[in-house]
């Protein structure tokens, strides 16, 4: 029998890869959450998160390739199930640590640099309780009429939601939907037809505002939506998400 190469101590250097690479995702995926994590406990300014998290894919990349090499050596020989579930993991958890901030950088050059999404371009909802909430926020509530040609040319899918209902039922499936969504409800003004609400994002704890506005349109009613972002030139398609999400709430209700 042939002696099987050994690194220090005469542990296998094919346990020392896959070790090695185990230790890589673990990282990875410190940095890739205590990113998020740091950044929503106000530990970490916005940018010094964004670099951390790329760090983190950078980690996570690493560390897949390793494990897999270290997996990829015990496959091969048939031995030590222990370093093949360890390399698994490792490639596992490192692909995961660099696909989430890969997929939302690919998402980012697909989208325009927009955070303000509405149903009516042309006369959006105007916050008003929100704006009390957004004193601090980089982002300002005005509408800037130029995101109007990239939002329609990005997602010409979104505009007004119509309901063969009359307003005041229209406002009640509107209030429904809000609720179902599980935003915070700020406001709701059923005279005006107005209903505030903020929606808190999982990882970062983004916050977005969302105004909906319901009118009589023909014998029935129409309701707009308007999603806007406090922080960040682009919500990488955040906001359109919502608002169809939104949109199937309200037709289920």
């Amino acid at each position: 029998m042939h002696a099987q190469p050994t690194g220090q101590a005469g542990r296998p250097i094919r346990s020392m890869v896959v070790g090695g690479g185990l230790v890589l995702a673990l990282a990875a995926a410190v940095l890739v959450v205590g990113a998020g994590l740091g950044y929503r406990i106000g530990a970490l300014e916005l940018g010094a998160s964004f670099t951390m998290l790329r760090v983190g894919a950078y980690v996570g990349l690493a560390a897949g390739v390793v494990s897999l090499a270290g997996a990829g050596v015990s496959v091969v020989r048939r031995r030590h199930a222990r370093d093949l579930v360890a390399g698994v993991l490792g490639i596992a958890i490192g692909a995961a640590c660099y696909a989430l901030p890969a997929r939302q950088q690919a998402i980012a050059r697909e989208v325009p640099a927009i955070h303000d999404i509405t149903t009516d371009t042309d006369d959006p909802p105007a916050f008003v309780a929100v704006l009390p909430l957004r004193a601090d926020a980089p982002n300002t509530a005005e509408y800037d009429p130029q995101a109007a040609p990239q939002q329609r040319e990005a997602y010409p899918d979104l505009g007004p939601i119509t309901l063969d209902a009359p307003p005041a039922e229209g406002f009640e499936r509107a209030l429904a939907a809000v609720r179902d969504m599980g935003w915070e409800l700020v406001d709701e003004d059923a005279a005006a037809g107005r209903i505030e609400a903020t929606d808190t994002t999982f990882w970062y704890g983004f916050k977005d505002d969302v105004i909906v506005r319901v009118r009589p349109a023909g014998g029935g009613s129409r309701i707009d939506v308007r999603s806007v972002s406090r922080v960040g030139l682009s919500d990488v398609g955040a906001n359109a998400k919502r608002i169809r999400e939104y949109a199937s709430r309200v037709a289920d209700n």
